[in-house]
């Protein structure tokens, strides 16, 4: 039942995800956090089974941070990426992980970026994208309402209207979000009143 949401703008990338945890029909959380700061200019979205997805998300964040020790340089959001999805996929033949991600970054030359990964390591980077149930509504909002350059508030205001039309048109409505961008000044959480998600 896990919905991720991203997209990208005039020098930012939002990225949204539901806050809810559950197994089989309990809802176990309703304040899950499945956004992970990779770095100071990098977040990862997971959907997916929970011990997978925190494992998988964790696994990538410390690696990345080794390699930054190692090397005294940052990965790229690009480098991030298919750092990400060649993990994801050798993980297929040896303990397969059932994560579906979403990864945003800023990078000083090539500006803002997303990068939509499966969980058998299909990647694509893409304006903007989703993952779960709520992709089928927010994909096709999107798909109207996204366009090239919008400024943040835009962005944010797109994201709302998303919300909305998850929680009036899926069956299992009352979802709430966590929404954080990065830009050139790093990552940090947008606060979003609860009643600009409900229908």
């Amino acid at each position: 039942m896990d919905h991720l949401i991203g997209l990208t703008g005039d020098g930012y990338a939002l990225i949204a995800a539901d806050r809810k945890v559950a197994h089989s029909i309990i809802a176990v959380k309703h304040d899950e956090d499945k956004i992970l700061a990779l770095d100071s200019h990098k977040l990862l979205a997971c959907a997916g089974e929970l011990g997978d997805t925190k494992n998988f998300s964790e696994f990538i964040q410390k690696n990345m941070a080794l390699y930054q020790l190692r090397n005294g340089i940052k990965l790229s959001t690009h480098a991030a990426a298919h750092f990400t999805r060649a993990e994801i996929a050798t993980a297929i033949r040896r303990a397969p992980k059932m994560c579906n991600m979403i990864l945003v970054g800023h990078d000083n030359d090539v500006g803002p970026s997303l990068y939509h990964t499966d969980y058998i390591g299909g990647m694509h980077k893409m304006n903007f994208g989703a993952h779960g149930y709520g992709g089928y509504f927010a994909l096709s909002l999107l798909d109207s309402i996204w366009r090239p350059n919008m400024p943040l508030e835009e962005g944010i205001e797109c994201m709302k209207k998303v919300f909305k039309e998850i929680n009036t048109r899926f069956l299992v409505g009352g979802a709430t979000f966590t929404l954080k961008v990065v830009d050139k000044n790093g990552c940090r959480v947008i606060d979003v009143d609860p009643n600009d998600m409900k229908p």
